[in-house]
Order: structure tokens, then sequence, then C-alpha cells
């Protein structure tokens, strides 16, 4: 009998998990209610994927865990709100609201890069001040923000027109702006999968993390190819930020809300891993959302969707101690 490969093995337990998580829920509760679960568990798996993405992709290539992304995440939905409101209405809430997120990815970007040549690189051989440093740098960027916008939150932004309105699926209600949020995070996994996998700077990148002398060696600036690979995270975390604001507001706690969440799924996928980032984000948004049902409808405790995704991540690690699809050192 063929044994499975530990790939395979991940998988199968990811699938496994899925069936025993989703099939009962749509058995007992009703497709209805089965629906708006797997909806609420993409929306939030994909807000979670928005924060997580950049720290896997950061942490694979330059062992960096930037424990601030989750600052950047709030800082976009802040730059984008300030964006919004500042532009006339004459422009029209699509142009505005594009502007808004263009204008938190570029900042978001611009801010990594600034951020990676000044304070990241200098302790790339020293992870232990990395930890200490993107700590207190999200404190520092918090404490920026409480002064520059205050300390109270900033309500939920009109929603573009095309966006504002509603959809109907096996009889229940859905907000077009929530899918919207979804197929944003959607777009965001393909999109870095093909650069990472379909690219010249994905090759790069790629070799990079196997042998950055090696690389070095042909003519490439792997420091500065490192330094972009840093903005994309932060951007890709800035323009989650932005996004979440029309219907969650902007503030101040937002970031560290997501940056535990965003932990977790990098630990269940394995550290470094982006195919496990992509997979843990829509299994612990799944898992929180199942658990968020069943507390408001039969035990009244809210606490359980939180304690859910970290009892799933104790399972994961007892299965597979590397996470599902991390390295084994």
């Amino acid at each position: 009998m063929r044994r499975f490969s530990r790939h395979e093995r991940s998988w199968l337990f990811v699938a496994v998990y899925f069936a025993v998580l989703i099939v009962p829920a749509w058995l007992l509760f009703g497709p209805g209610t089965g629906i708006q679960i797997v909806f609420s568990g993409l929306l939030q798996g994909m807000l979670i994927f928005l924060v997580a993405a950049g720290m896997s992709i950061v942490f694979g290539l330059l062992d960096v865990l930037n424990f601030a992304q989750g600052a950047w995440f709030m800082l976009g939905a802040y730059i984008g709100f300030t964006v919004y409101e500042a532009l006339p209405g004459e422009i029209g809430g699509g142009w505005r609201f594009a502007a808004a997120a263009l204008a938190a990815t570029l900042v978001g970007a611009a801010l990594g890069l600034v951020v990676e040549i000044g304070l990241i690189r200098p302790l790339y051989k020293r992870p232990i001040f990395q930890i200490l440093m993107t700590f207190g740098l999200a404190t520092v960027m918090e404490e920026a923000v409480r002064l520059i916008w205050g300390p109270a939150p900033h309500p939920p932004m009109e929603k573009p027109g095309l966006l504002d309105s509603q959809f109907y699926l096996l009889g229940q209600q859905f907000s077009v702006y929530r899918l919207f949020i979804i197929l944003v995070g959607l777009v965001m996994v393909v999109a870095v999968m093909l650069l990472l996998k379909r690219t010249r700077v994905g090759l790069i990148i790629r070799a990079g993390v196997q042998d950055s002398e090696m690389v070095e060696a042909l003519g490439i600036n792997v420091r500065q190819v490192f330094t972009w690979v840093f903005a994309l995270g932060t951007a890709v975390a800035s323009l989650g930020g932005m996004v979440v604001v029309p219907f969650r507001g902007a503030t101040l706690g937002m970031g560290n809300e997501f940056l535990l969440a965003a932990i977790i799924v990098v630990v269940i996928g394995g550290m470094g891993s982006y195919e496990g980032t992509v997979v843990a984000s829509v299994l612990v948004g799944l898992t929180r959302a199942t658990a968020e049902y069943l507390s408001l409808e039969y035990f009244e405790a809210p606490i359980l969707a939180e304690m859910s995704i970290l009892m799933v991540m104790v399972l994961v690690l007892l299965v597979q101690p590397s996470g599902l699809f991390g390295r084994e050192e």
C-alpha cells in the first residue's frame, strides 16, 4: 500500500476538516444557514489573508516575522477614509473609492520601503531584535494614528453605488460589498501566486530564498528585491484595511485584532508557506464563522469564536508540528 506524502496528508487533513465543519452545519441547520456560515467564513478568511499574506511572504523570504503587519492594516483604513472624505462628491463614489484604495496601497508600500531599509535591514542577523523592533514599531504607528486622527473611531464610510446593494442566495440576503471583499481577497491570492510562480521576479525571489549569494553572483541585487517584497507585504495589508472601512469603519484596535488571527493563520499554514497561508485563512475563517453561529444560537458565549481558532491551531500542530505546509527543519 502506497504511503501518503507529508503534503498529501496535509491536504487530506484539510479536506476532512472542511467536511466535518461544513456538512453537519448544512444538514442540521439547513441550506440557508449553511450558506450564511460559508459566506461569513470566506469573508473573514479573506480579510485575515490580506494581513497574513504579507507576514508569510516576508518570513519565507527574509526570516522576519513582522509583528507590525496589523499596524499597516490599520493605517490603510485611516488613509483610505481620509482620502475618500477629502475628495469632492462631484467626482463620484466609485472614483473616490478607487482613489482611496490606491492611496492607501501606495502609502503602505512607501512606508514599507522606508521601514525595511532603515529599520529591518540592519537587524537581519538579529532575530530577537527584529521581534522587539516590530512590536515597538506597531506601538509607534498606533500612537501616531491616535495623534493625527484622534482616539475616536471613524464610522463606516459610504459604499460605492454599484456595491451598495443586496443579493439573494438560497433565500438568504447578502451584501454585495461583502462579496466584493471576498473577490478582492481571491484576486490577491491569484495575483501573488502568479507573481511567485510565473514571473522572473518570482523566480529571483524563490532562488534568493534558497541561495542568495549565488543569485547575487549572477549580478542580481537580491537585497533590493527583498526590499520590494517587504513593501508588497505592507501594501497588501494597507489595501485590506482600506476595503474593510465601508462596513466596519476605522478604529485604533483593528490592527491588533486582525494581527492575532493572522499569526494563528501563519502558524497553522506553516511558517513561510504561501500555499499554507491561503488554505489556513479559509480554514480559520470558516471555523470562526461556525463558532460564532453556535455561540449566538446556543451558548451565548462570544469568546467561543476566539477560542475555536486557537483550538484549531493546537489540533493542527498535534498532527503536523511544523504546520500544514511548513518546511520541516
